[in-house]
């Protein structure tokens, strides 16, 4: 199967994986390893990256690297996030992010962290930051806009099927494949729409693996993109782990259904307590 996908309706080409915003991203002060990492991820052929307004010095870290690697960037898909709800906010968190990142535009810029209806309410009302994404979107300063969540799948789904988007950044794990709402009501409604589908929160923060039970990194990443999402983001920690999340994605085959059956079974018992990121279920 190719490294390669395209990025939904709009035809633009990504990678399978993509280089999250956490690990020694989401850090202050670790300049060396954070380059590394980057620079590793671009050498393995990885051409989507992640990061947001509020993950300590990530948009910095990318900030030291695209200036000087500019044939590199003409290549990448540099995705970053504001959790402001108004326009104003969210327009001037981006204005930030790219005086961050050394840039002129972004290829994704997505409402972050939607959780709540009260969220959604500010968001879509007169002056909410809905307005802010369509006109950047419409100016060129980001190409494409998307939508992030982890809280509460209702309120994802309705994001998802109201408002003119490109992408959703949703979880992608075994325990939402035995809690249901992500990937039974968000996911496919964003494919009926032709919406680009990114998988987080793969690894659990970690939390998920358990190399004893064969839970490996690569075996998680197989079960997300076996989900049908369009990629996967992985936080890495240095450049080994870089390496294997890209050859993960460049030998995927989609889980065989037994073996999804029985990876789903191992975390059956405690599906409900390993969904930290969610809200109360």
């Amino acid at each position: 199967m190719s490294f390669n996908t395209t990025f939904g309706r709009t035809g633009r080409e990504v990678t399978r994986v993509g280089l999250g915003g956490e690990g020694v991203l989401r850090t202050f002060g670790r300049e060396e390893e954070a380059l590394a990492v980057i620079g590793e991820s671009v050498a393995q052929g990885i051409g989507y990256f992640d990061s947001a307004r509020v993950y300590a010095g990530s948009e910095g870290y990318y900030g030291l690297f695209w200036p000087e690697h500019p044939s590199q960037r003409a290549g990448a898909f540099q995705a970053s996030k504001s959790a402001s709800r108004d326009r104003s906010g969210a327009l001037a968190d981006l204005e930030t992010t790219l005086s961050m990142m050394g840039l002129d535009h972004l290829d994704l810029w997505q409402i972050h962290d939607l959780r709540t209806w009260q969220d959604v309410r500010e968001v879509e009302a007169p002056g909410g930051a809905l307005e802010a994404f369509l006109e950047a979107r419409e100016q060129g300063l980001t190409r494409h806009i998307g939508v992030t969540g982890h809280h509460d799948p209702a309120v994802l789904t309705h994001a998802v099927q109201s408002w003119d988007l490109d992408s959703v950044l949703l979880p992608v794990n075994p325990v939402e494949g035995l809690l249901g709402g992500f990937l039974t009501s968000t996911l496919p409604s964003a494919r009926e729409r032709g919406i680009a589908v990114v998988g987080m929160k793969v690894l659990g923060a970690g939390h998920y693996l358990n190399p004893r039970a064969g839970v490996t990194p690569e075996l998680l990443v197989r079960y997300a993109l076996t989900q049908e999402a369009t990629l996967v983001t992985v936080g890495c920690s240095n450049p080994r782990e870089v390496q294997a999340l890209a050859r993960t994605g460049r030998e995927f085959q989609p889980l065989p259904e037994k073996e999804e059956a029985r990876l789903l079974e191992a975390f059956r018992p405690y599906a409900r307590k390993l969904a930290y990121y969610r809200g109360v279920i």
